[in-house]
């Protein structure tokens, strides 16, 4: 993939999106860079400009927003883009009747109805031109419920689903879709979903963002439907797929919801401290 021809990366401030917009830029493209914190953006737009003399528009836009997204994504219909990223997304963790229900809403819209509406967006003019490319960061978390993080779980169900299905739409459009479905990932994402501590827990052999999103870069070029980057990651998807629901919930209630509620306890006790 060569020529300053435009990518789209959301969620592109930290984490996932950042290491995506790096690949991009290292393969030539031009960048809109889409996410809330315009400090962040404007970094690294100058990082990548310098860094591989591409050019990069700064987009700041809270995805959440209905009236702000609905003004990206018209504004995006009317560029030559080739390469959508749609990697913008948080968690809500807890039990759901405890969460904060601005929070819960605001992760459907970024987590799902973003995702929907900017591709929705992008698509056609892909389609008009015969070419281009969508990645969607689902995650493993998609491929069963999760409680404590059910509204998150099922927003990954959605764009599991969704890439997934389009891929098999356009074949033969010269557009292709693929899903990124990675598991555990040290990034700012699990600080903002209130556990971070979660991180420390070894056993779960976490990937760097960098890792992740070569993989999706590659199998974006390749046409894939689904990449599932690391051996847990797959596990986590095979188990999420096959496992019965009857033998699933009793696992999750004795193994992994412990952990989270761990997290969260240390969490609740480094904030007191402080």
């Amino acid at each position: 993939m060569t020529g300053h021809q435009w990518a789209v990366v959301t969620g592109a401030s930290s984490g996932i999106g950042e290491e995506l917009a790096r690949g991009l830029a290292a393969r030539g493209y031009g960048l809109w860079l889409v996410a809330r914190r315009t400090g962040a953006l404007e970094r690294l737009a100058g990082e990548l400009r310098d860094g591989h003399g591409v050019p990069v528009r700064v987009r700041t836009c809270d995805l959440a927003d209905p009236e702000a997204r609905g003004e990206l994504a018209r504004e995006l219909a009317g560029e030559e883009v080739a390469v959508l990223c749609a990697n913008a997304g948080f968690p809500t963790c807890g039990p759901f009747s405890e969460n904060d229900p601005v929070l819960e809403a605001a992760s459907v819209q970024v987590n799902v109805v973003a995702l929907h509406a900017l591709t929705r967006a992008l698509l056609p003019g892909m389609l008009t031109r015969g070419h281009g490319r969508i990645l969607v960061t689902g995650s493993t978390a998609g491929y069963q419920p999760v409680p404590t993080a059910a509204t998150y779980a099922a927003g990954k169900a959605f764009a599991n689903s969704f890439a997934e299905a389009l891929h098999a739409e356009l074949r033969g459009t010269g557009v292709s879709c693929t899903l990124l479905a990675p598991g555990p990932v040290r990034t700012g994402f699990y600080a903002v979903g209130g556990m971070e501590a979660l991180q420390e827990r070894r056993f779960l052999a976490w990937l760097t963002p960098r890792r992740v999103a070569e993989a999706g870069l590659r199998g974006l070029e390749r046409g894939r439907r689904v990449v599932v980057p690391g051996p847990v990651a797959k596990a986590q998807c095979l188990a999420g797929r096959h496992t019965p629901r009857a033998l699933l919930f009793p696992v999750l209630r004795t193994t992994v919801l412990p952990l989270f509620r761990d997290a969260r306890r240390a969490q609740s006790a480094s904030r007191a401290r402080r």
